[in-house]
C-alpha cells in the first residue's frame, strides 16, 4: 500500500471517533446550557406566581400551556415533607389544546408555605424542544460535516504530500532507473529539506561504492577464469598426450582416466560457479524477444541421442509460443539445465512430457522413484539421491528464473514436475 493511501486510510478511521466523541460532548452541552437557560426562566416565573399568591395579588394568566403556564394545588403537610428537593425539574410531553398535539416541555415542580398553615404545590411549565430531533439533526449535520471534512482533508493531504515529498518521489525514480553494470545518469534532485538531502547524499555514496564493488567482482571473476581454467586445460592437455603413451599399464592408463574425468569436473564445477557468480552480479545485461518454443526444438534432439539408451521419448505439447526478454546465453542454460534434468530423473520406456503455453513451460517426466526434496531441490550443491554432476544445473536455473522475476516449481504427482511460469 502506498504511503498516501495508507494515511488516509487512518485519518478515515480515526475522523468519525473523533466526530463522534464532540458531537456527544457537543450535544450534552448544548442540552445543558438550554436546560440551565430554560431552568431560570421557570424559576423567575414561580417566584412571580408565588409572590403574588403570598400578597394575594392577581395571578398570571395561564395560557394553555402555550407559552409559561402554572398549575397550583394545595397539598397535605405530609406530602409536602416527603418531597426531598425543593425544586424538582423534569421533562415531559404535555398536550396543548389549541394545536391539538403534545409537545416537549420543561417543568419546575416546587413546594412552599402560606401563612394560613398551608402547604401548596405549584408547578410551572414552559414549552421547549424536541430532543429527539436535535439529536438526528446534530447526527445529519455531523454526516454532513464528516463527508466535506473528509474530501476537504483527502484534498489537502494529498496535494501536501505530493508536493512536500516530490524529493523522495524523484529519488525512488532514480533508485528504479539505477542499473549496475551501465552509465547511469546522475541524480539531480535539489531541495531544500535536511532530511532529503541527508538521503540523496546517503543513496549516491551507496550507489558509488556498489558501482564500485561490482567493477571488482567483474575483475576478480574474470581473472578467476582465466587463473583457474588456464591450468586445469594445459593440465587436461598433459593428460591426453600422456595417455597416448604406449608403454602404460592398463592399470596407468585407468588411474590416468580418473584423474582426466576429476579434471572435466573441476572445469564444469568451475564454469558452473563463474556463470551462477555473473548472474548474481548482473552482468548479462543485454536482453532480447526468445521464443523457448524454438529454442526446445533446437537443443532436443542432443539430449534425444545422449539419452537413446533410456529409449525415452519426448513428446512436446506447445499451444502458443512461451516469448521472453531474457539474454540468450541465459535462456539456452535454462532451457538445457531442465532438458537434461528431465532426462536424468526419467525412467526407461517412458516418456517426457512438455507443455508450453503463453505464460509457462513445464516439464514432466514419470519415474518410480519417490518425490525429491522440494525444500532443498534448488540449493547449491543439492544432489538428490542420484549424486550426479555438481548440484549446480537447478540453482542455475533458480537465479536465471529470479534475475527475469519468473516463478520456478517442483511437484511430485506420480512425475517429477518442473515449472517455469511468469
Amino acid at each position: 500500500m502506498k504511503l498516501i493511501n495508507h494515511t488516509l486510510t487512518r485519518i478515515s478511521i480515526i475522523l468519525p471517533l473523533i466526530m463522534a466523541i464532540w458531537a456527544a460532548f457537543f450535544y450534552f452541552a448544548m442540552i445543558d446550557e438550554i436546560n440551565d437557560e430554560t431552568d431560570d426562566a421557570l424559576e423567575n416565573y414561580a417566584d412571580q406566581v408565588i409572590h403574588k399568591w403570598l400578597t394575594e395579588e392577581q395571578l398570571p394568566a395561564s395560557g394553555e400551556a402555550s407559552n409559561n403556564s402554572f398549575e397550583l394545588v394545595e397539598i397535605s403537610k405530609i406530602h409536602a415533607t416527603s418531597m426531598h428537593r425543593q425544586n424538582l425539574y423534569t421533562d415531559s410531553m404535555v398536550y396543548i389544546p389549541s394545536k391539538k398535539e403534545t409537545e416537549p416541555a420543561r417543568i419546575l415542580t416546587t413546594v412552599f408555605y402560606h401563612k394560613n398553615d398551608k402547604y401548596y404545590k405549584l408547578s410551572v411549565l414552559t414549552p421547549t424542544i424536541e430532543k429527539h430531533d436535535l439529536k438526528d439533526a446534530i447526527l445529519q449535520w455531523i454526516l454532513i460535516l464528516y463527508i466535506a471534512l473528509l474530501v476537504a482533508l483527502i484534498g489537502i493531504i494529498t496535494w501536501i504530500f505530493h508536493t512536500s515529498m516530490s524529493p523522495l518521489f524523484k529519488l525512488l525514480a532514480w533508485l528504479d532507473r539505477f542499473t549496475l553494470g551501465i552509465k547511469n545518469e546522475p541524480l539531480i534532485n535539489p531541495t531544500n529539506i535536511t532530511e532529503f538531502n541527508k538521503l540523496n547524499d546517503a543513496a549516491t555514496r551507496n550507489a558509488e561504492r556498489h558501482e564500485l564493488a561490482f567493477e571488482h567482482q567483474k575483475q576478480f571473476i574474470g581473472n578467476a577464469s582465466h587463473e583457474m581454467q588456464t591450468p586445469l586445460a594445459v593440465s587436461l592437455n598433459r593428460l591426453e598426450i600422456l595417455m597416448e603413451e604406449e608403454s602404460l599399464t592398463q592399470a596407468q592408463y585407468e588411474q590416468l582416466y580418473k584423474i582426466e574425468n576429476t579434471l572435466n569436473g573441476l572445469v564444469k564445477l568451475n564454469k558452473s560457479l563463474l556463470l551462477l557468480s555473473k548472474i548474481d552480479s548482473g552482468q548479462f545485461l543485454e536482453q532480447q524477444r526468445i521464443s523457448i518454443n524454438t529454442l526446445i526444438d533446437e537443443y532436443k534432439s542432443d539430449y534425444q541421442e545422449v539419452y537413446a539408451y533410456k529409449q525415452i521419448d519426448l513428446l512436446i505439447d506447445s499451444k502458443e509460443p512461451f516469448m521472453l526478454n531474457i539474454d540468450r546465453y541465459l535462456a539456452v542454460v535454462m532451457i538445457t539445465n531442465l532438458l537434461k534434468n528431465a532426462f536424468v530423473h526419467g525412467t526407461a520406456n517412458q516418456a517426457i512430457h512438455i507443455h508450453i503455453t503463453k505464460d509457462s513451460i513445464l516439464f514432466e517426466s514419470y519415474s518410480t522413484d519417490q518425490a525429491l526434496d522440494a525444500a532443498h531441490i534448488f540449493d547449491r550443491f543439492h544432489q538428490g539421491k542420484s549424486a550426479q554432476g555438481s548440484g549446480l544445473g537447478l540453482a542455475i536455473v533458480d537465479s536465471i528464473c529470479k534475475k527475469y522475476n519468473l516463478t520456478l516449481t517442483y511437484a511430485f504427482t506420480g512425475a517429477h514436475c518442473f515449472s517455469i511460469a511468469r
